[in-house]
């Protein structure tokens, strides 16, 4: 048969959703319907986050993409493969709780991932003392968790995840417990390691500067069931950092996102308070 690929036929995303959706059994023994349809693709190496309102779905669409818990309908594929029932090779997830192990130092938490998998001890001090160097880390190698800052302890659970060499990072509001300055110091040395590491990622946020800020696409997702009512891209140069919050066109994105969520933020509001006649307000921090 003959080849019909050219040079100018778009390359293949790096993930897709198609149709996927998500149901509970809600605690009155119905079916919720948290999410869905979505479909989307990611290209490769893009930086894609997802802002929306309070119980829209955000971390579901997170735990679905990694394979922790299996879609009601649809399709996840990743490099070729269906996501089925576990997390795949190649998809490492970065959670907004503290998950560092307080009982192992800086340098043991990083190795655990690769010594549960059974790789070379060489390897592990190899890629170890590498991921401690990538961020910032290495003169804490041998401290203990409970000894560094809440900025220092997260930079442990994304250098953790970092040494599997992930080729999809999915990061599930990863800075929402910090200050606005160390979230804006942690966004440039997460650009930073996107850069050079080549990666996809995907951000789940409810910080619409942060997703302004790090992106070049945010989805903006509905009330329950969470879909995508638009997809905003951002244009900025792929060598960004937080400086970028002080242009005029910062201002201009964030806005466009704001003026897609209110009113789904006033849908939410209503579903989880039926007597909510809300009509203005910020989003909460989603799940």
């Amino acid at each position: 048969m003959r080849n019909t690929t050219t040079p100018h036929d778009p390359p293949q995303p790096h993930v897709t959703l198609t149709g996927v959706t998500k149901r509970f059994v809600s605690v009155s023994g119905g079916e919720l319907h948290a999410l869905g349809p979505i479909d989307l693709a990611l290209q490769r190496g893009e930086f894609f986050s997802v802002v929306g309102p309070s119980g829209c779905g955000k971390s579901t669409l997170l735990e679905l993409l990694a394979g922790l818990t299996p879609c009601s309908e649809g399709s996840i594929v990743f490099e070729g493969q269906a996501v089925v029932g576990r997390v795949p090779d190649g998809i490492g997830v970065v959670f907004q709780e503290d998950a560092s192990f307080a009982w192992l130092t800086v340098r043991r938490n990083i190795a655990f991932g690769l010594r549960h998998l059974g790789v070379d001890q060489q390897e592990i001090e190899a890629r170890t003392r590498q991921a401690l160097a990538f961020t910032g880390l290495t003169g804490f190698a041998d401290a203990y968790p409970s000894q560094l800052s809440g900025g220092m302890r997260q930079r442990v659970c994304i250098a953790r995840t970092l040494v599997l060499q992930p080729r999809l990072i999915l990061l599930d509001e990863p800075f929402g417990a910090l200050d606005e300055q160390t979230r804006l110091l942690m966004g440039d040395e997460v650009l930073r390691l996107w850069r050079e590491t080549g990666a996809t990622v995907l951000l789940i946020t409810h910080s619409l500067d942060e997703a302004t800020m790090l992106s070049g696409r945010v989805g903006v997702m509905s009330a329950r069931p969470g879909q995508f009512i638009d997809i905003i891209e951002t244009g900025w140069p792929r060598d960004r950092d937080s400086r970028i919050a002080t242009l005029p066109e910062f201002g201009a994105v964030t806005a466009r996102l704001w003026d897609l969520l209110r009113e789904e933020s006033i849908k939410a509001m209503r579903q989880a308070d039926p007597g909510t006649a809300a009509t203005s307000g910020m989003p909460s921090a989603g799940r």
